[in-house]
C-alpha cells in the first residue's frame, strides 16, 4: 500500500503548481452568466431560468468588513428574437414584443401565476383571468405579496418596431426579506418563440457573494482543519518517535490524514475566494474536488485494507492486490464525476436527474466496499479467533463495531436526507441544507480517529505486526509459565510442551504463507 504516498506526493507537488497558475483561469459563480441562452416553453408561456439562491437581508453597514448590502443585480442583458418575428412587425410601432424578469421569493411562489376556475395554473394572464384576476392579458400574473406590495418584483423589457434585439436597463433590486430567491425571464407572447438573450446578474449576500446555503460551510471548514492539524500534530508527534517501528499500514494512515487536512484547506480558500470575488477559478475547484475524491478513495481502500488484516495479521494483500487497485480506480472515477458535476462551475442545486444519474455508480460501488469490507473483516476475526491471538482480536472487535456504527449513521442519515429534500422541493430550508455535507466529512473523520487510536505508532508495532510474532511470544509466555509450574525433575515435560509449541508456530507460519498466495 506503499503505492499511496506516492500518489499523494505527486497530487500535491502538482495542486500547488495548478492552484498557483489558475490566476487568468475563472468561471462566473454568483455572477450568473447567460450566453445565447434559449427561452423554453412552460405552459402557456416562455420561460427562462435565471438563478435560484438563498439570500440573506441587507443589514447595516456599521462595523462590518463589508457594506452589509444584499441584491440581486442585472448587467448587459440583452434579448433577440428570430428573424422572422421581427419580420411580422412594424418599424413605426413601439411595442411589439414584451418580455419580463420575475423575482420573487420561494415562499411567494402562489403569487406568480394564477388558475381559472380550478383549472390548470397559468403562468401568463389569459381572457379568463383577466375577468376574475383582473390582470392584464399577454403579461405574467402577478399577485403583490401581504407584507410588501411592490414584491414579487417584475421588470418589462420592450422590443420596439421591428427590431431584432432589445437591452434592459441595468438594475439593482435590494433584498430586504431572507428566503430562497428565484430569477426567470418570461415571454408570453407566442411570436417570442425562439428568443434568445446573453448577459450577466450579481447576486450578493450581507457577507460577500458566497450562495447563502454554501456560506456556513466555509466556517465549518475552518473547525474541520483545525480539528485535522489537531490529529495530524497528535499522529506525527507519535509516527517520528517511533520511525523505525512503523508499519506500512501507518504510512498509509498518515497519508490519508495530511490529505485530509489538505482538503479542509483547499475548501476554505475556495470558498474564501468566492466570497470575496464572486468568481470561481475553474481548475482550481477541479482540484479541490479531486484531492477530495483522492482521499475519500483512499480512506475506504484504508478500510478495506485494514478488514483484510493487512499490515497486522497479513504483510501483503497478495493475489487481492490488483483487484482492490482496480475497485480504487473505479470508486475515484465516479466520485470524480459526482464531485465536478456539483461543484465546478456550478451554482443553483444540480438537478434530481443529474444527480441521480451520477450518483447511482457512487452509492453502488459504496454498497460494493461496504460488503467487501465485512466479508473480509468476519473472515480475520474468525482467523484471530482461530489462532487464539487476543489483543489483535480485541483490536479488530472494538474496529468493527465501530464500522458498524459507522454504517447504520450512514444510512439512516441517507433516510433523513431523502426525506429532508422529498418535503423541501422548493429549497426553504437552505439554511441547514449545509449539514448534509458537513455529516460526511465529521463522519469520515470520527472513523479516522478510530483507526488512528487503534492502530497508533508505537515501540511494539513490528513486534505484533504480523499472527506469527505474536504466536511465538504466546508460546514463549506459555513455556515459562509452564517452567515456573514444574520442579526440576519434570524438564522432560517442559521439553515436550515447548516442542508442542514449536510445531504451532510452524502451523501458523503455513497458515500465514497460504495467505500471501491468495
Amino acid at each position: 500500500m506503499d503505492f499511496s504516498f506516492r500518489i499523494a506526493n505527486k497530487s500535491f507537488d502538482f495542486l500547488i503548481f495548478v492552484i498557483l497558475s489558475t490566476l487568468l483561469t475563472t468561471i462566473h459563480a454568483s455572477i450568473h452568466i447567460y450566453q445565447n441562452q434559449l427561452f423554453n416553453e412552460v405552459g402557456n408561456a416562455y420561460l427562462l431560468p435565471g438563478g435560484s439562491e438563498g439570500l440573506y437581508a441587507s443589514l447595516s453597514s456599521d462595523n462590518r468588513a463589508t457594506d452589509g448590502r444584499s441584491f440581486i443585480r442585472f448587467e448587459n442583458i440583452t434579448f433577440w428574437r428570430t428573424q422572422d418575428a421581427a419580420d411580422e412587425q412594424s418599424e413605426m410601432e413601439h411595442s411589439t414584443g414584451l418580455i419580463q424578469a420575475v423575482i420573487f421569493a420561494a415562499a411567494d411562489r402562489n403569487n406568480i401565476g394564477g388558475s381559472a376556475y380550478g383549472g390548470q395554473r397559468s403562468i401568463c394572464c389569459t381572457p379568463d383571468l383577466a375577468k376574475l384576476e383582473g390582470c392584464k392579458q399577454g403579461e405574467v400574473i402577478r399577485i403583490p405579496s401581504a407584507t410588501e406590495i411592490n414584491w414579487p418584483m417584475v421588470f418589462s423589457i420592450q422590443f420596439n418596431g421591428n427590431d431584432l434585439s432589445t437591452q434592459m436597463n441595468n438594475a439593482e433590486v435590494p433584498i430586504k426579506k431572507t428566503g430562497m430567491h428565484n430569477l426567470f425571464f418570461i415571454a408570453c407572447d407566442p411570436k417570442l418563440k425562439g428568443t434568445v438573450m446573453s448577459g450577466k446578474t450579481v447576486w450578493k449576500n450581507p457577507d460577500g457573494y458566497l450562495p447563502g446555503r454554501m456560506a456556513p460551510l466555509m466556517t465549518f471548514y475552518v473547525y474541520m482543519a483545525i480539528a485535522y492539524l489537531l490529529l495530524s500534530a497528535i499522529w506525527f508527534s507519535q509516527y517520528m518517535r517511533f520511525w523505525e517501528d512503523i508499519l506500512q499500514l501507518q504510512h498509509c494512515i498518515a497519508a490519508v490524514i495530511g490529505l485530509g487536512l489538505f482538503e479542509m484547506i483547499l475548501w476554505y480558500l475556495d470558498y474564501s475566494n468566492f466570497n470575496k470575488t464572486g468568481m470561481r477559478p475553474v481548475v482550481t475547484t477541479a482540484w479541490v474536488v479531486t484531492v477530495g475524491a483522492i482521499k475519500k478513495t483512499l480512506s475506504r481502500l484504508l478500510i478495506l485494507s485494514v478488514s483484510m488484516g493487512y499490515g497486522v495479521v497479513r504483510p501483503t494483500l497478495g493475489g487481492l492486490t490488483s483487484k482492490v487497485l482496480l475497485i480504487g480506480a473505479t470508486y475515484f472515477v465516479a466520485s470524480e464525476l459526482l464531485d465536478i458535476t456539483e461543484h465546478v462551475g456550478t451554482i443553483n442545486d444540480v438537478s434530481g436527474r443529474a444527480r441521480l444519474f451520477l450518483g447511482l455508480p457512487d452509492a453502488f460501488l459504496d454498497a460494493f466496499l461496504i460488503l467487501w469490507i465485512f466479508t473480509s473483516l468476519s473472515k480475520t476475526l474468525e482467523q484471530l479467533q482461530a489462532k487464539r491471538i487476543s489483543v489483535k482480536l480485541d483490536i479488530y472487535r472494538k474496529f468493527s463495531n465501530a464500522l458498524a456504527v459507522a454504517v447504520i449513521a450512514s444510512v439512516a442519515w441517507i433516510t433523513y436526507e431523502i426525506y429532508f429534500k422529498a418535503t423541501d422541493p422548493f429549497n426553504e430550508r437552505w439554511q441547514s441544507a449545509w449539514i448534509i455535507t458537513a455529516f460526511w466529512d465529521i463522519l469520515s473523520f470520527a472513523l479516522l480517529c478510530v483507526i488512528c487510536y487503534l492502530w497508533a505508532p508505537s515501540q511494539s508495532s513490528q513486534r505484533y505486526a504480523y499472527s506469527e510474532d505474536v504466536g511465538e511470544e504466546f508460546d514463549d509466555e506459555e513455556a515459562q509459565s509452564l517452567t515456573r509450574g514444574q520442579s526440576n525433575g519434570d524438564v522432560s515435560l517442559v521439553k515436550q510442551e515447548q516442542k508442542n509449541g514449536n510445531a504451532a508456530i510452524s502451523d501458523e507460519e503455513d497458515e500465514s504463507e497460504e495467505d500471501k498466495r491468495e
